[in-house]
């Protein structure tokens, strides 16, 4: 059996973390716990064809599950109550491999370093709640200067509407690698067809729990909804390894493809990892710390919700 690392070590130690803090809810995914999938195809535009070997990128239609979630732990909280929702697209390739889209309703992640996202669960006592306490942010911003950015947004972040009308963004930075081996840097965002459109708070807790999939039902009975896959061409200075930074907003976006989706998967959905770095050829992980951590939380989670802890 092969021993675990620091890193992996690490992993489950956080795991357990979030269990410990947020409850443990066998069976269910340990983060964005609450979610639904549904099938999809995405037809890329070309646009990325110079930057990248990827064919779901350059030329060749292909299928895909997307998961929407809240990002609670506890799949009964409601979905006004965890205001960053996510959006997971797994690409089937035509070779029948795979590949990974990970994003969230946020440009940044709150960590560059897996050590201070742990540690950053033993200070918010409130992260079963959505959004962390006022005392709790005190204490961060003072012990994790690093995190200010991303814990300002989410205090300030309002629901959306409909899974259909959030921005959503992959967070880390990637390497497309093109024929003649260059390796740009990028990063992705999923922009809705239909518009970005929030809710006030008002509006958002007059809603039921589940609002956010009952509305999603609804409208794909009258249309199939659309996002347009963004990609970011990052330049010289811009750091690849760390996703508490936003990039320039002046910097060159492709527009790459169009993810339709149409239908409800009615399927168990714990059979599908969402795992980033689960990547084809022309497209390579970053120097990013928190991906590799990801790949390593997100096997922990996946092994102890198939074996219904």
């Amino acid at each position: 059996m092969k021993e675990d690392t620091s890193e992996t070590i690490l992993a489950k130690r956080t795991v357990n973390r979030i269990e410990e803090v947020a409850g443990t809810f066998p069976g269910y995914r340990r983060a964005h716990a609450k979610g639904e999938l549904y099938e999809a195809t995405f037809t890329p535009s070309g646009g990325a064809a110079p930057y990248t070997t990827a064919s779901h990128l350059r030329d060749r239609e292909v299928q895909a599950i997307v998961r929407f979630s809240n990002s609670s732990p506890n799949p009964s909280t409601a979905d006004a109550l965890a205001a960053v929702k996510g959006m997971s697209v797994q690409f089937q390739l035509l070779n029948g491999d795979i590949t990974n889209l990970v994003g969230i309703t946020l440009p940044i992640f709150v960590t560059k370093s897996p050590q201070t996202f742990f540690d950053i669960l033993n200070t918010v006592k409130s992260f079963k709640d959505g959004k962390p306490h006022f005392k709790d942010m005190v204490k961060l911003f003072a012990s994790y200067p690093e995190s200010r950015a991303a814990f300002q947004m989410i205090r300030k972040l309002k629901n959306t509407k409909s899974y259909a009308k959030g921005r959503y963004y992959a967070v880390h930075a990637f390497f497309l690698v093109n024929k003649e081996g260059l390796r740009t840097p990028v990063k992705f965002e999923w922009e809705p067809e239909a518009g970005v459109e929030t809710l006030s708070i008002k509006e958002a807790v007059s809603l039921p729990s589940d609002y956010l999939e009952t509305e999603m039902s609804e409208r794909l009975q009258i249309e199939e909804v659309r996002f347009r896959l963004h990609i970011v061409i990052g330049e010289e200075h811009d750091p690849t390894d760390d996703p508490t930074k936003e990039w320039p907003k002046e910097r060159q976006r492709i527009e790459a493809g169009i993810l339709r989706v149409k239908t409800k998967v009615h399927s168990d959905e714990n059979n599908i990892m969402f795992d980033p770095t689960i990547l084809p050829t022309g497209i390579e992980c970053s120097d990013d710390e928190i991906l590799p951590f990801r790949k390593d939380a997100y096997a922990v989670s996946y092994e102890r919700r198939k074996k219904g802890q």
